[in-house]
This record gives C-alpha cells, sequence and structure tokens, in this order.
C-alpha cells in the first residue's frame, strides 16, 4: 500500500513502486528483504497514521487513552481516530476525503450540537448533531463532496436526516463498522516494547 513516505514519489502515472517492485541497485532482485517484525509494525502504524491525517504526538496520546481505557486496545484507538470531527464529516459526505474534511472543520462551516467548532480533532459522542451551518449549505466544495459521494452512502453508526444537511451519531462504531485494511494488534505491539 502506497502511504507516499519518504521515497515513494507517486504522485505521477511514472510511479516506481508500481513500474518495479524491487529495491534500485543491480542487486535489487538478489537482496529482496521481507519485512519483519519492528518494520511491519512501523508500516500499520504509519498506515493509521496517514490515514487519519495524525501526527506523531497526537497518535501517541490516542493510543494511551486507549490503553488506559477497559476494553480492546486496538479497537478503541481506531474508534477514537473515527470519531474525529473532521473524519465524521468525511463519512457523512460532506467531504471527498478526510484532508479536506479538515480544512472545512477548520474553516468553520459545521456546527455540533448547535455550536461551532472549528477544531478538526474534537471528538463527537453518541446522541451529537453535526450539522453545515446555514450560511454554508451552498458552499460549492460541501455540494460537490455531497454529490460525488452519493453512492458511497454514510457510516451504520451516523444517521443522515432527510434534509441532507444534518447527521446524528447514533452509536459508537464497531471494528466491523471501521473498513480499514490494518491489523491494529500490530500498532499495539509496537506501543507495547
Amino acid at each position: 500500500m502506497k502511504l507516499f513516505l519518504k521515497g515513494e514519489r507517486c504522485y505521477t502515472e511514472k510511479c516506481a513502486i508500481e513500474k518495479r517492485n524491487v529495491p534500485p541497485g543491480q542487486h535489487g532482485r538478489a537482496r529482496r528483504a521481507k519485512m519483519v517484525g519492528y518494520g511491519v509494525q512501523l508500516r500499520e502504524k504509519q498506515k493509521v497514521k496517514r490515514t487519519y491525517g495524525v501526527l506523531e504526538n497526537q497518535f501517541r496520546r490516542y493510543f494511551e487513552a486507549a490503553d488506559r481505557a477497559k476494553g480492546i486496545t486496538g479497537e478503541l484507538l481506531l474508534q477514537a481516530l473515527e470519531r474525529r470531527l473532521d473524519n465524521v464529516v468525511y463519512r457523512i459526505g460532506f467531504a471527498t476525503s478526510r484532508a479536506q474534511g479538515r480544512q472545512l472543520v477548520r474553516h468553520g462551516h459545521f456546527l455540533v450540537n448547535g455550536k461551532k467548532v472549528d477544531i478538526p480533532s474534537f471528538t463527537v459522542k453518541i446522541g451529537d448533531t453535526v450539522t453545515v451551518k446555514p450560511s454554508s449549505v451552498e458552499n460549492a466544495t460541501i455540494v460537490h463532496a455531497k454529490e460525488e459521494v452519493k453512492g458511497r452512502g454514510t457510516a451504520p453508526w451516523i444517521d443522515m436526516d432527510a434534509s441532507g444537511n444534518t447527521a446524528r451519531i447514533t452509536s459508537i462504531p464497531t471494528r466491523e463498522q471501521i473498513n480499514l485494511p490494518v491489523q491494529e494488534q500490530l500498532i499495539v505491539e509496537l506501543y507495547s516494547k
């Protein structure tokens, strides 16, 4: 999976990973080492961090909070990341990506329980309502995103109203509802060293 990390410059059609999946040099094919242990665990952590757009210190705080809570640490970590406001805006369909959701939240286009929230890491709770601000309903970015994601639908733990501008958080997402190709146990093992 391309994470666009250092050395993975795959923004163009000439992507090295897709063209040739071997290390550089004349002995690249011969010295193809499998990633084991720490490398695999680090890759999983980087994948989750990149997916949710979280930096290392913030990710560590999410992990520590999940580790202190009762339950399965890996699942609690993913649930906390999934309940971030920028991700909820993406899951509802008000943004085409999490990064766009983050920008829209930063610009103050959303209300949570009737109050303006412009912090992307704001954690929504069960019963919270996320609404597009009345002055932002005609925003071209939000309108375009709603049209583009019609086929995708919303997450099962979010209930949309008929107007399409308000959503209510009905439950905490379960691991089955978080369709992310990641092995969260590897992240727990990495931080448990």
